[in-house]
């Protein structure tokens, strides 16, 4: 009888643990291999590799400043946003990446005295 509880058990961890299996950011690419990042919602992001959390970050980075016409990065201010993204998308599986971003972004500007320009 306790094996059998035993084996129970481990057998809903396992399965447990394939439901929330980390897939390739290229799952949600279209037929044509083409990732629409305005539209990745965060269980998306939240559901990838780290590799490709990593990657995809570094896009969105590149995005973002090429936006500001920004051509410099502090590598370890941006790890730690990503980090904060991550966490927000995790909190927040129905958001999508662009609107985590903006609020992560705000909140660091906000909480080191940063004014935007107009």
């Amino acid at each position: 009888m306790i094996a059998k509880k035993l084996f129970l058990g481990c057998a809903g961890i396992v399965f447990a643990g394939q439901a929330f299996a980390q897939v390739e950011l290229k799952t949600y690419a279209d037929r044509d291999g083409y990732l629409d990042v305005q539209k990745l919602t965060c269980a998306q992001l939240a559901n990838t590799f780290q590799e490709d959390a990593d990657y995809l970050a570094a896009w969105y980075s590149g995005w973002y400043n090429g936006l500001g016409k920004k051509h410099m990065m502090q590598v370890s201010r941006a790890k730690a946003l990503q980090h904060e993204v991550i966490v927000h998308c995790k909190a927040n599986p129905g958001k999508k990446v662009i609107e985590a971003i903006d609020v992560v972004f705000k909140d660091y500007r906000t909480d080191q005295g940063i004014k935007m320009n107009k």
